[in-house]
């Protein structure tokens, strides 16, 4: 997999270039996978100040703008165009529009202008990376852009603006870029949170970690540690962040979660400097294992679960507690080779019997489990826990600050135990509170029971509260990291509501979403418009009314139309209506259905009154053409919250409060350009909300899309 990263306050006209060849890579050609991500600064320190770099398989980075562009086209087929030496000279020219002064900037666009006579694209006859490359470039410039404006340049207009709008994505993809450089700035304004923790002892260099078990998808409560270790690591301190994957379960993990966990983290925007997992060190482990055993600071132990339970509650001793080195070092062996004999014992760090911090009470620190390890297969048979390994490794890879949720808090004197006990270095804790919101489970040993038991459709189920859950509902990435960073590292404990989370999301996707009509199947009034004309016809209209970046549209208009029911039935006789996109109709006649018993609106006959205000009409509703176009099967899916109750206590029985009802299927047509949406396309229903496409139209199958909350509803 191919990885671009762009510093987002370097010149936008170096930016733009690899940007769009890039997302128009990922567009064109299904095998290609390029992960574009973006750091908060005017040059990429990896790279030597560099607004680009591009990693690309195993061959070292390429950075530079030009150079990445260059890579690219080599790289991709898709990029080369049939005239692989005219994309490449013009290419080469890209660097000529960086200039921010109009005097050396006029020569190459009047050139460009003067080439551009009787052309559609530079090169060829269809787009290539030498339009994207030197259309970013023009874009990313201010006084370049400025002189597009005036329109004094005929030619270089009319080749800029139907490259934009022939081309609705590039809009969403500056839109992506620049959402991550005002997204910092939001995390730290006045109705962000604050980040001025002063971390202890950072003169010598902060280096954080995050500490995923690869025994389930990540959620949003895991999101927050991550970003902010993240923030802390890279932003706060210009240090060093880890991924370390907690693999010290084999009964419980796998490859699968541990690749989704990767694959999440990048799409957050995340790069660790250094992955490592906990099971690089089951060696290490083990001997310091060992060495606690020799010095009698710890001991192995045959106490039955809940037997123990039970005694550490009470403060009571182990029987075992006090068995000699010999006897300890034996059963450690048992349990190393997986015997049935050594499966019996655990090691039990000897800590204190009644310690008022109940976590202080000889916690366990090795278990036997005779399963192979998606790692090291059957090299162990044992395996230590989260509490024991976590301090050691922290220490050995040189983490300077631990940062841990608030529930650790009464385990950190534990943390500190360890290290004490080994003569290891020490590891600063920072506690924040974990990120709750109403009605949503954050466990993982409750989220994987409701996979297994079939509650869910799987991990990415739409009301899962996991990243690829959330994601599948329709929340955006950009939105996803403001407002975690806006949440920071405060140690208040408190119940968030989705409408907030929500909210935020709207504000990226409103601006650049296509809008687009539906009409609900069941029972649709079908309506004649007297004034129309004879025969259908097509008018190309903008998607999206404020931002002609977007693109345009097909909009079909002819005698015949469809209205939602819920719309006609309050209609009344001689009412002026209007007819959005169109303009003003009177209501003429009303028809009802055939059934004596049956309400609902039958037909209705409308007359069209264009010079009408629709600033005065109450009524203002969508429409659709049934004839001209072929209209699109659609399903739209909305859904509820798993949990009916907004917290679930610790003797709360889950599923004594799960909603039964929480999927909502309604059949729909749509406009004949929905047929061309891909899935994750975000669009807009005007007047039904916004929607992810899940599944894209077929012929035979009708297109599936999610709603979005919009921070409106509850659900």
């Amino acid at each position: 997999m191919a990885s671009l990263t762009l510093a987002v306050k370097a010149n936008q006209a170096m930016l733009l270039p690899p940007l769009l060849v890039a997302t128009h890579a990922n567009k064109v050609d299904p095998n290609v996978s390029i992960h574009i991500q973006f750091e908060d600064t005017e040059g990429l320190k990896q790279a030597m100040g560099a607004a680009a770099e591009l990693s690309l398989g195993t061959d070292a980075p390429t950075s530079g703008s030009e150079d990445v562009i260059v890579k690219l086209v080599g790289a991709y087929s898709s990029l080369q165009g049939k005239n692989q030496i005219g994309v490449r000279e013009w290419l080469s020219r890209t660097s000529e529009y960086y200039a921010m002064d109009f005097k050396t900037i006029e020569p190459p666009l009047v050139d460009l202008d003067s080439h551009l006579t009787l052309r559609t694209h530079i090169i060829g006859y269809s787009l290539t990376a030498a339009d994207l490359s030197i259309w970013g470039a023009v874009r990313g410039n201010k006084v370049a852009y400025a002189a597009i404006k005036k329109g004094n340049m005929v030619n270089l207009s009319r080749w800029f603006h139907f490259v934009e709008e022939t081309n609705s994505w590039i809009a969403t993809a500056i839109h992506s870029m620049n959402a991550q450089a005002l997204e910092k700035k939001a995390a730290k304004s006045k109705d962000g949170a604050s980040y001025d923790v002063a971390l202890p002892d950072t003169e010598k260099g902060v280096v954080t970690r995050f500490p995923p078990e690869p025994s389930g998808y990540l959620h949003i409560g895991h999101a927050k540690a991550a970003l902010l270790n993240d923030y802390f690591a890279h932003e706060q301190y210009k240090g060093t962040m880890i991924c370390r994957f907690d693999d010290t379960n084999p009964s419980k993990e796998k490859e699968e979660f541990q690749d989704a966990i990767v694959e999440d983290l990048a799409l957050m925007g995340i790069k660790p400097d250094k992955t490592s997992y906990t099971s690089d060190y089951f060696e290490e482990l083990y001997q310091y294992c060992m060495k606690m055993l020799n010095e009698g600071k710890a001991y192995a132990d045959d106490t039955e679960q809940l037997t123990m339970k039970q005694e550490r509650g009470d403060g009571i001793a182990s029987r075992r507690r006090d068995a000699t080195v010999e006897e300890n070092l034996s059963h450690f062996e048992e349990m190393r080779q997986g015997t049935e004999e050594g499966r019996r014992w655990c090691i039990r760090a000897k800590m204190s019997v009644d310690n008022p911090n109940k976590a202080m009470r000889d916690p366990v620190i090795y278990r036997c489990n005779p399963q192979p390890h998606h790692r090291t297969g059957t090299t162990w048979k044992m395996y230590p826990t989260y509490d024991f390994c976590c301090p050691i490794v922290d220490s050995i890879e040189g983490v300077t600050h631990a940062l841990r949720t608030i529930e650790y808090r009464d385990r950190n004197p534990q943390y500190e135990w360890m290290l004490d006990a080994l003569n290891l270095r020490k590891v600063h804790i920072w506690d924040f509170a974990r990120m709750n919101f109403i009605r949503t489970l954050l466990s993982k040993r409750k989220l994987a029971k409701f996979v297994d038991q079939g509650v869910v459709w799987g991990w990415d189920d739409p009301r899962f509260p996991t990243i690829r859950g959330i994601r599948r509902r329709g929340m955006t990435i950009e939105a996803l990291r403001e407002f975690i960073l806006k949440q920071g590292p405060s140690r208040n404990i408190v119940n968030l509501d989705w409408t907030l989370f929500w909210a935020t999301n709207k504000k990226y996707i409103d601006p650049v979403a296509p809008r687009h009509t539906a009409v609900i199947k069941d029972n649709a009034v079908p309506a004649t418009v007297k004034g129309a004309r004879a025969a259908p016809f097509t008018e190309q209209k903008p998607k999206h009314g404020k931002n002609p970046g977007v693109g345009k549209k097909s909009v079909v208009f002819s005698g015949s139309i469809l209205i939602d029911q819920e719309d006609a039935k309050w209609f009344k006789q001689d009412e002026e209506i209007t007819l959005m996109g169109w303009g003003n109709a009177i209501v003429r006649t009303i028809h009802g259905t055939l059934s004596p018993l049956n309400e609902n609106i039958g037909s209705l006959e409308l007359e069209l009154h264009l010079q009408g205000d629709v600033k005065k009409t109450e009524k203002k509703v969508t429409w659709l053409s049934t004839e001209g176009q072929e209209l699109v099967p659609v399903e739209l899916v909305d859904f509820d919250y798993l949990i009916t109750k907004d917290k679930i206590e610790d003797d709360d029985v889950v599923e004594d409060f799960l909603n039964p009802h929480t999927e909502f299927r309604v059949a729909a047509v749509a406009d004949c350009n929905v047929a061309e949406l891909k899935v994750n396309d975000i669009i807009q229903f005007e007047r039904k909300g916004y929607y992810r496409v899940d599944k894209a139209f077929t012929h035979g199958q009708p297109a599936v899309l999610f709603n979005i909350p919009t921070g409106k509803a509850s659900k």
